[in-house]
């Protein structure tokens, strides 16, 4: 896939205007862009890859059906770190884990890294989230290889979030780190986007996101079942209806308001408003701990324990590859692809468009 070269990416981001050097925050602009089909999102990374890995060595035993807190009494830490950081050379086309994450992560326009404000979305839906080792991991990137200060990392869910600090407390975080629990919820209505109900309603998300003071998006997902509505599972995209207000969701076009908002600026990052091309990535990484996993969901204790990671940057190409070859063709768990061609169809894509085969790239 073209890839172009930092100095000109941020060179395109300039010209969006003066809004970026008059304020800390990231522009927003008052008439809503239309994203682009097959638009460049992130500037450093093939959009298309997915990268995964699977390692028994990152749990000490195989036990599935066991909650959160057992879980975390199996996961190694050592190990799940050490693959994130391969996983991101993977990504990048880089053999220095520093340097790869230094290219996953594109710093926010006028702006020092230790002022970038990240959140970092995490799915509290029922009984299965993200294990400490992941969390870690991502948060100690943005702080001991970026420079961000701790303080200004948010882990959240705005739907399901509400005990999210009491009952995932998770371990070695860097100092400062905020487990914002809902973060004041899905509060702030804004426009979305085609093709939900013509691109002419609003929903309900995070103000934060909504008034562009958040710079960076982290996407951290787990790999469980859900209603053959959104393909017959949930990973990256539908962990959005705990950043948008899922109760649209649930009702008529439920799948037209899943891809919608995950077309959004509050998603995606800032766009141009006259092509629809990504100014600034807002969403730079999309990750899956599928340490454990489920053919059911999205409820219930996990049912399987793979030992599996899985990263990429553009989110229903993640979706897309784990489900028709992790889910489907490694644990036998086909997905509806009445459903899941969307995800390529509507950001301009076919499955002959994804690099190696439309294979994760297992390292």
């Amino acid at each position: 896939m073209k890839k172009i070269s930092r100095r000109a990416f941020i060179k395109s981001a300039a010209v969006a205007g003066t809004a970026f050097a008059a304020s800390p925050m990231i522009f927003v602009p008052k008439a809503r862009a239309s994203y682009a089909k097959k638009t460049l999102i992130h500037p450093n990374v093939n959009n298309l890859r997915v990268v995964g890995v699977t390692d028994p060595s990152m749990t000490r035993a195989a036990e599935v059906g066991i909650d959160w807190v057992r879980q975390e009494e199996l996961v190694v830490q050592k190990p799940v770190w050490e693959n994130l950081d391969r996983l991101a050379c993977a990504l990048t086309d880089l053999k220095n884990p520093e340097q790869a994450w230094q290219s996953v992560f594109v710093k926010p326009p006028r702006k020092a890294w230790s002022d970038a404000v990240i959140a970092i979305k995490t799915n509290h839906i029922a009984r299965q989230h993200t294990r400490s080792a992941v969390m870690s991991r991502v948060c100690h990137v943005f702080t001991d290889v970026l420079g961000v200060k701790g303080s200004n990392i948010h882990i959240y869910d705005a739907c399901h979030g509400s005990d999210l600090s009491e009952e995932t407390p998770f371990k070695s975080l860097p100092e400062g780190v905020r487990i914002e629990d809902k973060w004041g919820g899905s509060s702030t209505s804004t426009l979305v986007p085609s093709p939900w109900r013509g691109g002419n309603d609003k929903a309900k998300c995070l103000k934060h996101l909504v008034d562009g003071s958040v710079d960076i998006l982290v996407n951290i997902s787990m790999c469980k079942g859900h209603s053959r509505t959104y393909g017959g599972f949930t990973m990256t995209m539908k962990n959005h209806f705990g950043t948008f207000s899922p109760w649209p969701g649930h009702q008529d076009q439920a799948l037209e308001y899943l891809l919608a908002i995950n077309k959004t600026e509050e998603v995606l990052g800032p766009m141009d408003k006259k092509t629809g091309n990504v100014l600034y990535p807002r969403q730079q990484l999309c990750l899956i701990d599928a340490l454990w996993a489920s053919k059911p969901g999205p409820g219930g204790n996990p049912t399987h324990q793979p030992n599996f990671l899985a990263m990429g940057v553009m989110s229903p190409i993640v979706d897309y590859v784990m489900a028709t070859r992790f889910r489907g063709d490694k644990m036998g768990w086909p997905p509806d692809m009445d459903s899941l061609s969307h995800f390529l169809t509507e950001f301009g894509y076919t499955e002959a468009d994804l690099p190696n085969g439309g294979k994760i790239l297992e390292i």
